[in-house]
């Protein structure tokens, strides 16, 4: 009997997807677990395994086609095996193996193989039988794709250069036209307020520079400024727990737990994966979570749980020179901070002017549960344990 591929849950709020591109093709066989097709949502693009390892019989969308959460795009036969794939023999064909024997790899394999330049039959394969598998291609270290044409753009960040007087129309992707709107619905569908603050930098800065060298010598990496704005969130979602809750309806649900979502920069724009039970880390666990998200990121690598289950935002335009801005919420979430870039700036200390690095923080929030004086005191709070960092260790 036919097994259904089945488009699975991407995260809170997200109910349909874009396909992007079919991995197999019909008449392919492909491995449990290995990808098939991959997915545009408006956080980011992501692969969908086959859930058995089977002939790909049909596909059911195309390419660009907007789906629903759940619905049925291909069909797969589990009662198939290798040898009755049927796909095209020039993409298909096995390559030699050094042993002189036939290299088992299915299509999306074979493909990273032939972009990175690697040969098949000196990469050991981990699926099933020994079949190589794509990621086995990728950690053979492949080599970079040549560059492809210039592609026309999809928003106005990406415009050509064109003659002086020209225009020039192009249709928004269906990705940018899933965030289109998304962001819509989240002005339209929550009462949304932003308030600001500013924190003198100078304390974290201070603590970076005297113990930098330790920690990367300890932990082999940067600690970074945003552990410290990670632990200081947490501080504020516990003393005000209406800004880690979310509205369902008529009732509020409060969460007594912190995952935290980061904006990190991907090769589709910002995304926002989630660092688990955040409060339970480390100054060093944080960073390196944030760390391996952010890498995960530029390799197009985060799963669909890397997005899951989020209860409140940090996105840092700081690291593009903002000055100020008012972040949007990311639904169901209820509040979502933003951080900017640290310039000098003239500041009173006991009475006299002192240059300080200065940051502005924005907190966007629902004012339907949350109210002003929660927002101003959520922030006063990160501002306090920013500003001596010792709090956040001791919790007052």
């Amino acid at each position: 009997m036919p097994v259904d591929v089945n488009i699975p849950q991407i995260g809170e709020s997200i109910t349909t997807v874009f396909i992007a591109r079919w991995i197999a093709k019909p008449g392919a066989f492909v491995a449990a677990g290995e990808p098939i097709l991959e997915v545009d949502s408006d956080k980011a693009s992501m692969e969908i395994p086959a859930p058995v390892a089977g002939k790909l019989l049909e596909t059911l969308a195309e390419e660009g086609d907007e789906v629903e959460i759940g619905a049925v795009v291909a069909r797969l036969d589990d009662t198939a095996s290798e040898g009755a794939s049927d796909a095209a023999p020039a993409e298909s064909a096995e390559a030699p193996a050094e042993s002189g024997g036939a290299v088992k790899a299915g299509p999306a394999a074979r493909q990273a193989a032939r972009e990175g330049g690697v040969d098949l039959g000196s990469v050991e394969g981990t699926g099933k039988g020994g079949r190589v598998t794509r990621a086995d291609v990728e950690r053979t270290g492949m080599k970079p794709p040549p560059k492809a044409p210039a592609a026309r753009p999809a928003s106005a960040a990406a415009a050509p250069a064109l003659p002086a007087g020209a225009t020039e129309r192009v249709p928004m992707s269906p990705l940018r036209r899933t965030i289109a709107r998304r962001l819509v619905e989240a002005q339209q569908n929550a009462a949304m307020l932003t308030t600001f603050q500013e924190v003198d930098m100078s304390a974290v800065m201070n603590l970076r520079k005297s113990y930098q060298d330790q920690f990367v010598k300890r932990y082999g990496f940067k600690l970074g400024f945003m552990s410290f704005f990670v632990k200081a969130t947490i501080e504020g979602l516990k003393r005000f727990p209406a800004v880690n809750a979310e509205i369902d309806g008529t009732d509020i649900i409060y969460k007594n737990f912190y995952n935290i979502g980061v904006a990190v920069s991907g090769p589709k724009g910002l995304v926002v994966p989630v660092v688990r039970d955040a409060d339970q880390l480390s100054f060093a666990e944080t960073e390196n979570a944030i760390a391996e998200l952010a890498g995960k990121a530029r390799d197009n690598k985060l799963s669909i749980a890397d997005f899951q289950d989020g209860t409140f935002t940090i996105s840092n335009g700081g690291i593009f020179g903002s000055m100020l801005s008012t972040p949007i919420l990311n639904p169901p979430q209820v509040g979502i901070l933003g951080m900017h870039n640290i310039v000098q700036r003239p500041w009173v200390v006991d009475g006299k002017i002192e240059i300080r690095p200065i940051m502005y923080l924005a907190l966007s929030y629902d004012h339907r549960i949350i109210d002003g004086r929660e927002a101003v005191g959520f922030l006063k709070t990160i501002r306090e344990c920013v500003e001596a960092p010792e709090r956040i260790l001791l919790e007052v």
